[in-house]
């Protein structure tokens, strides 16, 4: 590495070429991850919006890369920074820092295989029946049948056969008639386009590049299903990292429904015995009966009628791949039905055999939690997933790689430690970083060791943000409401917000805990104040969030994802209400069954589950508010429990350190302050 510039002199180098300035937390963060890699140390750093944290890990990563002839992989949450990342900022950062390096470093983006067009299954598409047909009037299959015909007429120009270039897009039923997942893939070898692959190019443009960035889904599925589709590396970013936990956790789950039953009967249909295709069938009609006379929620106790049910499943599902008979590597169309019946048929019986197997542990013990769910807009089905991941990413993620975990949201009521029990790390390491990488540091002294179950440590590093919260947004608690019902809005709540929003000129995002919610404070509003008011829904997030931005007297209701994807800037949004905690829903499946494992494991349920759920979101939703140097403005949380419950404050200490107040005409005051600042045009 000693031929290579220093991280500060790389670093510098970008800032000047990105014509940015030097900021105290970007040089902070950059050495700390330096550091971590050079020491084989996982970190964990907490950078607040406005820091730059996304070059502050690029720089050193690209350094190690290129040091080592290696490759370090960048994982995302969100579409949003995915593209941030390989369309802007890793191209400028590259052209900045070749004079400095040996050569331009190389990147490249990888996803999960559904994401390409998969020119197999596209040569049959035009003939096949989907398999959902009976689900659709005939006007949605003639839509369909006139997207796959573009897509037909797409595949002969697009260079990568990557969904999101495919402008206007598809529905998600157009794109499954053209794309397979990892498990319906016959390989490149035995394909008859194996050559032409766009996912199989894509994994060999990552193969040689020094960063590859991809999502958490995909680095899951990497991690613990076995499919080894990143190159390998041995230095991991996890960015947006407060995401992990959820995405791996949508990865490790199943579902049985009657449609995934009717679909693999349907697979099968033409290579099994008919009996017992028929059987399968059966026993997805068994299934509806079951699902329509149930409850949905979770299952503690499964009743004997659907666990004969969902052993139905299992057992026609297995006889069918049993009677399948070996692949005939003559016929490769012959391959192609094979496989995609295969990967339907074992995903109904791995998922009947998990939901049955989860029920034989004691409550305490067990591993998974089961529910049923059902709705108006979705078809009833089975789910199981996991009460924790920590162990599975103890093992899979952290065991043999050095992983840089960040976000600016890490710190739960003032403490990394909530983050790390769920990611499963050990204890936090303390002091300066070893100077020795982790295989040649002498053994630990006893009571040092990473844990007696081997979990591994971590350094964490909070390195601020740019933003000067006390001087520049306020935090207003609405301690004199009563606190929220279950019957949508109370009127009182409705009341402040209007005189909220009138005293702001507009300029308002409401984040609301449901759709119910937001769209009855939209209606009652529209009567009352001359400001527009958009509401999620009524037409794309992307187009909404645009237009608030546009116009800065409209203001912008909805929920869960504008509480974490909107970044609006100016004077736009000054004023950010929150209409209550956003705690999960006592009749969540999954966070209910966390809560009450913790619980009976000797810790507060309520705190490890129920308050930082909420103190996450709140730290998200709140932070929307300052999104540059120059942005003030309010956060106006109407529920009073944030100042009066003994929880309070756990939250309080999570969000961002604005001046606080329970005082309304002062908030008022100060939104009026601030809406006639930004009608009086700048001087400068």
């Amino acid at each position: 590495m000693a031929e290579l510039p220093d991280v500060d002199e790389l670093l510098d180098a970008a800032v000047r070429a990105l014509g940015g300035a030097r900021r105290e937390g970007q040089v902070t963060m950059a050495r700390a991850v330096a550091a971590a890699v050079a020491a084989e140390e996982h970190l964990v750093v907490q950078a607040g919006t406005g820091t730059g944290k996304s070059l502050a890990y690029l720089v050193p990563a690209i350094r190690h890369a290129m040091a080592e002839d290696t490759t370090v992989i960048v994982s995302t949450a969100t579409l949003a920074l995915q593209r941030q990342l390989v369309e802007r900022d890793l191209p400028r950062l590259a052209t900045a820092l070749a004079p400095l390096l040996k050569r331009e470093p190389t990147f490249a983006i990888l996803k999960g295989r559904r994401n390409y067009l998969c020119r197999n299954r596209l040569a049959g598409a035009a003939d096949a029946e989907p398999e959902e047909a009976g689900l659709f009037d005939p006007r949605a299959l003639s839509s369909l049948g006139r997207q796959v015909q573009r897509l037909h007429e797409w595949a002969e120009d697009t260079l990568t056969g990557d969904r999101d270039e495919l402008v206007p897009g598809v529905s998600d039923l157009a794109w499954r008639q053209v794309s397979v997942a990892g498990n319906e893939c016959v390989g490149a070898a035995a394909c008859l386009f194996g050559q032409e692959c766009f996912a199989e190019q894509a994994r060999a443009e990552a193969g040689g590049a020094d960063i590859v960035v991809t999502n958490h889904a995909l680095l899951a599925i990497d991690a613990t299903q076995g499919y080894h589709i990143l190159p390998e590396h041995r230095v991991l970013v996890v960015d947006e990292a407060h995401e992990l936990v959820d995405r791996v956790t949508s990865v490790a789950s199943g579902s049985l429904s009657e449609r995934a039953v009717t679909t693999a009967a349907k697979r099968a249909a033409r290579l099994c015995d008919v009996e017992l295709t028929e059987r399968l069938g059966e026993t997805a009609d068994g299934l509806a009966l079951l699902f329509a006379d149930a409850e949905d929620g979770r299952i503690d106790h499964i009743p004997d009628s659907l666990a004969t049910a969902v052993a139905g499943v299992r057992d026609a599902a297995h006889a069918c791949v049993s009677d399948i008979g070996p692949e005939n590597k003559e016929d490769p169309q012959a391959a192609t039905a094979r496989r995609l019946a295969l990967a339907a048929l074992n995903e109904v019986h791995d998922t009947a055999v998990r939901i049955l197997e989860s029920f034989e542990p004691p409550l305490r013990d067990r591993r998974d939690v089961v529910w049923l769910a059902k709705g108006a807009n979705r078809p009833p089905a089975l789910h199981v997933a996991p009460l924790t991941v920590g162990g599975l990413l103890r093992e899979k993620l952290f065991g043999d790689r050095t992983t840089v975990l960040t976000s600016a949201t890490l710190t739960l009521g003032g403490s990394f430690t909530g983050f790390a029990a769920q990611w499963g790390l050990g204890r936090e390491i303390t002091g300066e970083p070893a100077s020795a990488p982790r295989g040649e540091r002498p053994k630990a002294e006893p009571g040092e060791s990473d844990s007696a179950e081997g979990e591994p440590r971590w350094r964490a590093l909070d390195v601020g943000s740019p933003f000067e919260h006390a001087r520049s947004g306020i935090l207003y608690v609405a301690a004199h409401l009563p606190l929220p019902g279950r019957d949508g809005l109370d009127p009182r709540y409705v009341d402040e917000i209007a005189e909220l929003i009138e005293a702001a000129g507009g300029r308002a995002l409401g984040l609301f805990s449901s759709m119910r919610a937001a769209t009855q404070a939209a209606e009652e509003l529209r009567e009352r104040l001359d400001h527009p008011i958009l509401c999620q829904g009524e037409d794309s997030t992307g187009q909404l969030v645009e237009r608030f931005s546009a116009d800065e007297r409209t203001c912008l209701f909805g929920t869960l994802s504008l509480w974490q994807g909107v970044d609006v800037p100016g004077p736009s949004l000054q004023l950010v209400i929150v209409d209550r905690i956003p705690f999960p829903r006592p009749d969540d499946p999954l966070a209910s069954a966390r809560q009450r494992a913790v619980g009976a494991h000797g810790g507060n349920g309520f705190m490890a589950v129920a308050a930082t759920h909420a103190a996450l979101l709140l730290a998200q939703g709140t932070g929307r508010l300052l999104r540059a140097t120059g942005d003030r403005g309010v956060v106006a949380v109407l529920d009073p429990r944030l100042a009066t419950a003994r929880y309070g404050g756990f939250l309080r200490a999570s969000l961002p350190p604005y001046w606080g107040t329970t005082d309304p005409g002062v908030a008022r005051a100060a939104l009026r302050r601030l809406d006639e600042a930004a009608r009086v045009p700048s001087e400068v």
